[in-house]
């Protein structure tokens, strides 16, 4: 997927400007698809798996970065990225929307409450219930909370295919 530019939205905005029915429509699709794509400026879209979890009233997708976990290079504190969500039924893209990113730490308690339900969906742990452990020394968690209006959704798709071109490398093809 190629990424368009996401301004960021005005700190008056709240943490949420999307009308009910667009919450809804993130909400249920980032809960359904175990895959989202996240486009963090100046650089090529990476999918990640995440949960969606609610904290304090409001929802947020919560990725594992780093520490053996998920690569997202760029993924930081305070910025602003674009979150493809696939549709779970055709696979395709369903919804884009502006998230700002936060991470949280190990000593708080939105770390307690999400944790637990990220370990509880991360598959093939290779050091099972020592997982979090892990997670707080070597990763980072980080929350993605909707921060604008929708880009994409239903009857407001762009005409781009929003397919990535292919990166350069040194890699060939063998001639038969």
């Amino acid at each position: 997927m190629t990424s368009p530019s996401v301004s960021a939205p005005s700190p008056a905005s709240g943490p949420s400007t999307l009308s009910v029915p667009d919450a809804a429509l993130v909400e249920e699709a980032c809960k359904k698809s175990g895959l989202i794509w996240i486009a963090v400026p100046g650089a090529r879209d990476r999918a990640a798996w995440h949960v969606w979890h609610e904290q304090d009233g409001q929802g947020a997708v919560y990725v594992v970065v780093g520490g053996g976990e998920q690569s997202l290079p760029g993924l930081a504190d305070g910025i602003t990225v674009r979150v493809t969500v696939r549709s779970k039924d055709k696979g395709g893209r369903l919804a884009s929307w502006p998230g700002l990113v936060s991470r949280i730490t190990p000593d708080g308690e939105e770390w307690a409450a999400v944790v637990p339900v990220l370990h509880s969906k991360r598959l093939n742990a290779h050091d099972g219930e020592a997982q979090p452990e892990r997670w707080a020394i070597n990763s980072a968690i980080f929350r993605i909370r909707p921060h604008g209006a929708l880009i994409e959704g239903p009857r407001r798709y762009s005409p781009a295919s929003g397919a990535a071109p292919v990166p350069p490398s040194p890699a060939t093809t063998r001639s038969r």
